[in-house]
């Protein structure tokens, strides 16, 4: 393994005991981006784990569909529109983490002959081989640019194919403009689907934003972005995807704390990031996720008298606090949509959106409560009084 690979695998993996990542754990991250068949605009997730890279990039693929496409159907898509959705999200999500364009871009590909399809053993001459670096006229790899005849793109690894073995067939690719990383994005699409597809781009956007830089914005630099005993995603990775800035934190700016500086979200990014974990009060998020609403703001303030949630504040109990809003810049109601990747999660195990309507009222009427399941708690954190009707029988699951 080169010491290139290293970094990066200290900086994701960590540095695990003596018996390295467990295959198990790295199995799971050993997909590629896959379309459900059921559902033509929806990612798929074979196992747990890989989510914080998947719903990042499902999100940015969603906003890219419904206002970057003529067509007002944006749950049907042919393949060749997926084709080209899937690497403009991908291309999108990597500039934003360039942090500097005269570095360029960084694509982590299999090394040339290398790609599970092409071959299943590797000698000393081949593993020297695959540590070098190339500038973009280097030639693209056979594999990349033609979809592999005797493999589906979708799944999981070939059964010899482990971390080891993983990180000593990688190959860096450097991209100096926009349009050419677009270009190089796009011959790589059965790529992406592929064996490892998640990972490879994963370490694309660890490159392109570059490891130094991450582990400035890091709080914690011991903390693994994949933690390597449970396989999840960290909030810095989440952060890094969403933002383009692997902050550990979610709150607006940044803030002292003993004198030591916690680096936060400095600019909105172009999708959504709510967590159930602040309904739980582990976190806080505040205007960046939108603008504040007039009754939005008065019950920031009314809660700035009641920090811990007891209905307690400057009126007493028995003075009734009337707060209207005239233009609060948000409907009434909107439709929503849940999307969870794994198949065990849906409903006959069918990865499919779940159809709902959102309340939006402005205080608690139990008259039209509606339930009370995760996914109403992490929307209560930005809508406190919202209700969801579902047209199916069951609220969809976040786990």
């Amino acid at each position: 393994m080169s010491e290139l690979n290293k970094e990066v695998v200290d900086l994701v993996w960590g540095r695990p005991s003596s018996g390295g990542v467990s295959a198990s754990i790295f199995r799971r991250w050993t997909q590629g981006f896959v379309f459900s068949e059921n559902e033509q605009t929806a990612l798929e997730q074979f196992e747990g784990g890989p989510c914080a890279v998947i719903a990042p990039v499902q999100a940015f693929l969603l906003k890219n569909i419904l206002f970057s496409r003529e067509s007002s159907s944006w749950r049907q898509m042919t393949e060749e529109e997926q084709k080209a959705a899937l690497c403009s999200t991908l291309s999108e999500i990597l500039e934003s983490a360039c942090s500097s364009p005269s570095t360029g871009f960084c694509l982590v590909t299999w090394a040339k002959g290398q790609s599970p399809h092409t071959s299943t053993h590797t000698n000393t001459q081949t593993q020297t081989q695959t540590q070098s670096q190339s500038q973009t006229q280097d030639m693209p790899e056979p594999e990349s640019s033609q979809p592999p005849q005797e493999q589906q793109p979708t799944a999981l690894a070939a059964e010899d194919l482990g971390f080891e073995r993983f990180h000593s067939v990688l190959h860096k690719r450097t991209v100096m403009s926009v349009s050419g990383l677009r270009e190089e994005v796009l011959s790589l699409y059965h790529t992406w689907r592929g064996c490892c597809g998640v990972l490879l781009f994963l370490y694309s956007v660890i490159l392109t934003k570059g490891i130094e830089n991450i582990r400035n914005e890091i709080q914690d630099t011991m903390e693994p972005l994949i933690d390597p005993v449970h396989g999840h995603g960290s909030q810095s990775l989440v952060n890094l995807l969403v933002t383009g800035h692997a902050v550990s934190n979610v709150w607006d700016g940044d803030r002292e704390c003993s004198g030591m500086k916690l680096h936060g979200i400095h600019k909105q990014a172009s999708v959504g990031f709510l967590t159930l974990m602040e309904s739980l009060r582990y976190c806080k998020e505040m205007s960046l996720v939108g603008p504040e609403s007039p009754s939005e703001q008065a019950r920031r303030v009314f809660q700035s008298f009641d920090p811990e949630g007891k209905n307690e504040g400057p009126f007493p109990s028995s003075s009734p606090l009337l707060l209207f809003t005239l233009d609060s810049g948000i409907p009434d109601s909107f439709p929503i949509y849940h999307y969870n990747g794994l198949k065990q999660s849906n409903h006959n195990e069918r990865v499919e959106y779940v159809e709902g309507t959102a309340l939006v009222l402005g205080f608690e009427d139990p008259m039209v409560r509606t339930d009370d399941t995760p996914v109403k708690r992490c929307l209560q954190t930005k809508w406190p009084y919202i209700e969801l009707l579902w047209t199916t029988d069951r609220s969809p699951s976040l786990n």
